[in-house]
């Protein structure tokens, strides 16, 4: 008997040390879970590590970690261990916050469950769901407001969680929360950084293009800049500046930088129904969630392949005062603009169109000046020049009389005949320094899309436009004519004969060559048939010295392509 109770003494001294062993593992546990943490501080990575501690510390199989969103009804993420990537696709979207998960979101406290299906709030899991019994489920704190979840669901040994595991998810969920509001500072810092950096080099940008305007740089020079800044400090992959054409309809992509900047630039797009035109005519930027899928790009989203948001800003101070449009746009898996980003490229814009102010009456003011000179030169050649001149010629008129030699007299006749034809030639240098420059013509450009504008009833559909180089600046005007003749006639064969539904217009200046190229996607050239359109454009290009050519004698579509030399300067 008495070496039956010592060893019922041992056996029981055994199970308490087994038992304050196994506290003290847990208890280490703990620690450790609660260390690794907090040694995180980014937000994902924390809420992974909350997630892998839970579930070793209690010994689940599966462990999720649900964030409430800001209806405080739902989740809206949700991060899980234990389940596989292919058994996550095969499930479908993840959990909302029904059931069981909602009965932890709608009573914020422990809820410890033997099997979940015989709770009330229960009503049973989606297909290809693996199948789970016990539960446990604790909510995540940030001071008072509750931040999200922990559910522990199938405790291995097909055991029950206990209160013990209450208690220790209990405290890891303390820590968790301690642990997400650190990261979340963090992110706070790094944003407000980032934000800080991007605001500087939105400065330095400013400064650089106020002084390159200032200093006489070339408005194309000056455009570039203002692409090339926007698309660096909003970190995009595309960065597009676009002015408006004479017409007042319509707009031209002037610049383009970035990804396939060559497929933009030179585009002309109407106001209405494109995301430039839109921004340009309300004065206030229009963003754009997934550029490939809005129509309010481009006619042709193709040319934004690989890209996803947009956004487009008017280059302006205010409604009225718009000069241009600056859009930028991001690759597609890149998230969109924030309404701080909205407002810092709004900035930007802002101040580049008062550069573009500063710059044009400087160069108004040297204008005036040159004027002003001119009139002051005009004055005194008036005034003086003329008047000795003339005083001149009367006096040699009146010596004339008194010359009997008949040869001299004849000699001073002539020369007071060359004085009033100086006198002439004066006359009329002063006209021309007096003339003011009047308004420019009509460009190229410009008459371009008047031509598009006004075929486009007869097609039925408003043909894409680009244009390239210095079309206004390098084109004469003979050669110009010349050129909206053939594009009216391109289009008006378009009309009465392709059957198109869609037509591309491109006019190419490179300094040597001009080439404009109009092509559809209709029936293609006939075999045979009148052809008076095509040899009046294939004599106007022989007559300048280049040549016509057509392609495309099948069903699909049409390219004519008209190529004239430029006169070399």
């Amino acid at each position: 008997m008495p070496r039956l109770k010592i060893d019922e003494l041992l056996e029981e001294l055994r199970a308490r040390i087994d038992t304050v062993r196994g506290t003290r593992d847990r208890v280490h546990g703990l620690l450790e879970a609660v260390l690794s943490v907090g040694r995180e501080l980014d937000l994902e990575q924390v809420l992974h590590s909350i997630v892998e501690s839970a579930a070793a510390l209690v010994d689940a199989e599966y462990a999720a970690l649900g964030v409430i969103g800001p209806d405080g009804r739902s989740l809206s993420a949700f991060h899980t261990i234990g389940v596989t990537e292919r058994q996550i696709a095969e499930i479908g979207h993840y959990p909302q916050g029904h059931g069981i998960l909602g009965e932890v979101i709608r009573h914020p406290r422990p809820l410890r469950l033997e099997k979940i299906s015989q709770h009330p709030a229960s009503y049973g899991f989606p297909p290809h769901h693996p199948p789970m019994n016990s539960f446990l489920g604790v909510p995540i704190r940030i001071r008072d407001q509750v931040f999200g979840n922990l559910y522990l669901t199938e405790k291995r040994g097909g055991l029950e969680f206990d209160e013990e595991d209450e208690a220790v998810l209990s405290t890891l969920a303390v820590a968790a929360g301690v642990a997400i509001e650190n990261a979340r500072l963090y992110e706070d810092v790094r944003l407000r950084e980032r934000r800080l950096l991007a605001n500087e080099r939105r400065l330095l940008a400013n400064a650089e293009i106020t002084y390159s305007l200032m200093a006489g740089s070339e408005r194309t020079d000056a455009l570039r800049l203002i692409a090339e800044r926007a698309r660096e400090f909003m970190r995009s992959a595309l960065a597009a500046v676009a002015m408006p054409l004479a017409d007042g309809r319509s707009l031209t992509v002037e610049i383009a930088v970035g990804l396939d900047a060559e497929a933009h630039s030179g585009l002309v797009l109407p106001l209405s129904g494109t995301l430039m035109g839109l921004a340009f005519s309300a004065a206030a930027p229009v963003a754009s969630d997934d550029v490939q899928r809005d129509a309010r790009i481009s006619p042709e989203p193709v040319r934004f392949q690989g890209l996803g948001p947009a956004l487009a800003v008017p280059i302006g101070t205010g409604e009225g005062d718009v000069r241009g449009v600056v859009l930028v746009a991001r690759e597609a898996e890149r998230s969109g603009f924030s309404e701080k980003e909205t407002e810092m490229l709004q900035g930007f814009a802002a101040q580049a169109a008062i550069a573009m102010e500063l710059a044009e009456r400087r160069k108004d003011a040297e204008q005036i000046a040159v004027l002003q000179d001119r009139d002051r030169i005009a004055r005194d050649l008036h005034d003086l020049a003329i008047q000795r001149i003339f005083a001149t010629g009367m006096t040699l008129q009146s010596a004339g009389r008194l010359i009997e030699h008949p040869e001299a007299a004849e000699r001073v006749l002539r020369a007071v005949d060359d004085l009033d034809e100086t006198i002439k030639i004066i006359r009329s240098a002063i006209f021309g320094l007096r003339v003011r420059p009047a308004g420019a013509a009509d460009g190229l450009r410009a008459r371009v899309v008047r031509t598009v504008d006004e075929e486009s009833p007869v097609l039925r559909f408003t043909p894409s436009v680009r244009m390239e180089g210095l079309v206004d600046t390098d084109v004469p005007r003979e050669i110009a004519d010349q050129v909206v003749a053939v594009l009216s006639e391109a289009l008006a064969n378009i009309a009465r004969h392709a059957h198109a539904d869609r037509a591309q217009v491109v006019l190419t200046v490179d300094g040597h060559e001009l080439t404009l190229t109009v092509s559809d996607n209709g029936v293609g050239l006939p075999s045979a048939g009148r052809r008076s359109g095509l040899l009046n454009m294939a004599e106007r290009a022989e007559q300048l010295g280049g040549h016509l050519d057509l392609s495309g004698p099948d069903d699909s579509g049409a390219t004519l392509r008209w190529r004239v030399p430029l006169p070399t300067t």
